[in-house]
């Protein structure tokens, strides 16, 4: 980043070669659409480009994702796909865990690792993280106690990382 922010279009290039799966694969299974999910993968990269100070340090992976969802969850918004009071400003999740679990990887080994969680696992996390469901809201869509549904967020994204890191299969 520091040579992006010296305007070094080689390593911006490098930047993008790297990270733009990541990009490309949040945003379209938030939005579920290929066009706007390439909208804002460009948008990504051009607010990268146009303001490197952004970003101020540590995990790139997880920065750049959360810099996808939120313009994701910015596009929702201006389709009017929720009502303005019901969407959440941001997911209720503990920041560290889901920085863990989806720094550094692509698209791919995350769909894989969702895959090998069990069901009342994965649902959640799908709901909350690519659906942009606020817990509450997963609770009463499944029917279940939102006491449940945090525990069980909460226990597969720890299994999540552990899958991605490598440390064990679920």
């Amino acid at each position: 980043m520091e040579r992006v922010r010296a305007r070094d279009a080689a390593a911006f290039e490098a930047l993008y070669d790297e990270y733009h799966r990541l990009v490309y694969g949040l945003a379209l299974r938030v939005l579920g659409d290929p066009g706007g999910a390439e909208d804002v993968t460009q948008a990504v990269f051009l607010k990268i480009w146009d303001s490197p100070a952004l970003f101020r340090g540590g995990n790139f992976g997880a920065w750049i994702a959360r810099v996808t969802r939120n313009r994701c969850f910015d596009v929702l918004r201006s389709r009017a796909v929720r009502a303005e009071g019901d969407f959440p400003d941001a997911m209720p999740l503990d920041d560290s865990i889901e920085d863990q679990a989806i720094a550094n990887v692509d698209g791919a080994r995350v769909r894989d690792a969702l895959a090998q969680l069990p069901h009342e696992q994965r649902e959640p996390i799908e709901l909350g993280f690519f659906g942009g469901a606020t817990q509450s809201e997963i609770a009463r869509q499944t029917g279940m106690p939102l006491g449940t549904i945090k525990t069980r967020i909460r226990t597969g994204l720890r299994r999540l990382r552990n899958v991605l890191e490598g440390a064990v299969t679920v």
